[in-house]
């Protein structure tokens, strides 16, 4: 074989695996652009047009509920029985709870927030957000604090609820939110109060509010009202595939 042939052979070996890149990427993005965060942005909104389909199924879910407890309340024959049902609902944050509460307000840092104070490094993106376990810690530090009943921006929480966080957005029993997230708790206030003080997760949160600007605000009222919980209580699960 002559040398010329040599840097023949490579160059069409060279064009043919190029041509066989170019045809897997063509291939895998079916049309798409693969450096382009559209795809991104089509799940955020299918995200939340799925959020708002369960907003609108859920204020029917509810007018069926109150609907159901008007025909039981008005069938009841046995008064005991009919004490029982109120009991359990009341119990399970299927009834509004009104009574002295807590409003806790979490909001984002300003994305170009800097050091407030001296000797504080500059925040990473993370210092500068909401995190799930900052807001659940506000959750857990209410009910240990003896809250009644729980509302997260506007659903009350019940047993099977789960606050959880992706990205800087809120997942909550099929809705999605936005900072700034809102809690309320209904309950005592000085112990309410007083459990937030004295928990550490929090008490943690409170350094970076000094440090880098995120919102914290803890406000009381003599009177509130949360309202029952309406959707379904049916649980959720993983099972193993046969």
């Amino acid at each position: 074989m002559s040398r010329s042939v040599v840097p023949r052979l490579l160059t069409a070996g060279i064009f043919a695996l190029a041509g066989l890149l170019f045809w897997i990427s063509f291939d895998t993005s079916r049309g798409t652009d693969l450096r382009s965060d559209d795809s991104m942005l089509r799940l955020s909104d299918l995200i939340r047009e799925k959020s708002r389909d369960n907003a609108h199924l859920e204020d029917g879910l509810a007018d069926t509920r109150r609907s159901i407890d008007a025909l039981a309340g008005a069938g009841a024959t046995d008064p005991a029985l009919d004490k029982a049902f109120r009991s359990v609902r009341q119990e399970s944050g299927g009834t509004p709870v009104s009574g002295p509460a807590v409003t806790v307000t979490l909001t984002d840092a300003p994305p170009d927030a800097g050091p407030r104070v001296s000797g504080v490094p500059d925040p990473r993106p993370d210092d500068l957000v909401i995190h799930q376990q900052d807001l659940q810690a506000v959750v857990n530090a209410l009910w240990r604090g003896g809250a009644e009943g729980i509302q997260v921006m506007d659903q009350r929480l019940i047993s099977t609820s789960a606050v959880r966080c992706v990205g800087n957005t809120l997942i909550l029993q099929g809705r999605v939110y936005s900072p700034p997230y809102v809690v309320k708790a209904v309950g005592d206030r000085k112990k309410l109060v007083r459990a937030l003080d004295r928990d550490p997760v929090i008490q943690n949160y409170l350094l970076y509010v000094e440090a880098y600007g995120l919102g914290w605000k803890v406000e009381e009222s003599d009177r509130d009202t949360l309202p029952g919980w309406s959707g379904t209580v049916d649980l959720h699960y993983a099972q193993p595939v046969q």
